[in-house]
C-alpha cells in the first residue's frame, strides 16, 4: 500500500472512531481539510502518526477538545465581506419589511462576529424588535463565547472599515464598551439572538425561516455533504425567503439549483422561488 493511502486510511480511521466515541461526524469533511487539521493536532501534541493521535483521541477527552477546535471554522469578523452586508441592506431588508416577524438562521455562526454583526443592521433598518435570531453551531465551547460578545480591541479597527463599507448607519463604538483589552457588545444585541448547538450534518430541520445565511461552512464538506445541507436549507427556507451564502460557495449543480432565483450574483444571495 502506498503511502499517501495509508495516510488516507488512517484519517479515515480517525474520523470513524471519533464518530464512533464522540458522536461528531466529520466523514464527510474534504479530506485536504480534515488531513491538514489534523496534522496540525499531531504537532501540537508531539505525535508522530495519525494513529497515535488517534489513540490519544480515544482515551483523552481533552485531546479531543483540541481537535474539535481545530476542525471548527473560527475564521470570522463582524461585517465579514462588507459588500454582502451592503447588498443585504439594499435588496433584502425591503423584502423584510414586509413581515410582521423575522425569523432568521445563522449557521455555523462560529464565535458571533457575523451574528452580532447582523443584529446591528436589523437594529439600524427598524427591524430588530419583530426579528429573531437563531445562532447555531457544533461547537459548544464556540457558543459560548458568542454569549458573552466580547471580541479583542486589536480588531476594532478592522471591524471598524468593515462596518462602514457594509453601509452602517451610526458610528461603530457606539455598539461596544471597552474594558481592559477587549470590548464587549450591548447586551441589547443579543436580547433577540438564541444561540443553540445544531450539527448540519446530524441534524435536521427545525423551523422555518425568512432568511438563512450559512457562509463559508460548506466549502469544508465534500460533493455529498453539500448537497445533502442544501437540502436541509431548502426545508427550513419559506418560500420566498432568502439564502445568503459564502463568497465561494454557490447552488450550481445542487439539486436544488432550480428552486432558487438571484437576488446577487457577485454577493452570493438567492431567493427560494419554488
Amino acid at each position: 500500500m502506498k503511502a499517501n493511502d495509508v495516510e488516507k486510511l488512517e484519517v479515515r480511521l480517525l474520523l470513524e472512531a471519533i464518530h464512533e466515541q464522540y458522536g461528531y461526524d466529520f466523514r464527510d469533511y474534504a479530506f485536504s481539510t480534515m488531513k491538514r487539521r489534523i496534522v496540525k493536532r499531531m504537532e501540537g501534541e508531539d505525535l508522530p502518526t495519525i494513529t497515535s493521535l488517534l489513540e490519544r483521541v480515544l482515551r483523552d477527552p481533552q485531546v479531543m477538545e483540541r481537535l474539535l477546535m481545530d476542525f471548527s471554522i473560527t475564521t470570522s469578523a463582524m461585517f465579514r465581506d462588507p459588500g454582502f452586508f451592503r447588498v443585504f441592506r439594499q435588496k433584502v431588508v425591503p423584502a423584510m419589511r414586509t413581515y410582521p416577524f423575522l425569523r432568521i438562521w445563522h449557521a455555523g455562526c462560529s464565535c458571533g462576529e457575523e451574528v452580532y454583526s447582523l443584529a446591528i443592521l436589523l437594529k439600524e433598518e427598524n427591524l430588530y424588535e419583530r426579528s429573531r435570531i437563531y445562532a447555531t453551531d457544533f461547537n459548544e465551547a464556540l457558543l459560548e463565547k458568542a454569549k458573552k460578545g466580547i471580541f479583542p480591541l486589536g480588531k476594532m479597527k478592522t471591524y471598524t472599515q468593515n462596518y462602514i463599507g457594509a453601509g452602517g448607519k451610526g458610528n461603530f463604538s457606539d455598539y461596544y464598551n471597552t474594558k481592559y483589552d477587549g470590548v464587549r457588545f450591548q447586551p441589547g444585541l443579543a436580547k433577540n439572538i438564541v444561540f443553540a448547538q445544531h450539527n448540519l450534518v446530524t441534524d435536521g430541520s427545525f423551523n422555518e425561516f425568512n432568511v438563512i445565511l450559512c457562509r463559508n461552512v460548506m466549502i469544508y464538506f465534500n460533493r455529498e455533504l453539500q448537497n445533502r445541507v442544501h437540502g436541509l436549507l431548502y426545508e427550513s427556507l419559506m418560500h420566498l425567503g432568502f439564502l445568503g451564502l459564502g463568497e465561494k460557495e454557490n447552488l450550481l449543480f445542487s439539486p436544488h439549483e432550480s428552486a432558487y432565483g438571484s437576488v446577487d450574483d457577485k454577493e452570493r444571495l438567492f431567493r427560494k422561488v419554488r
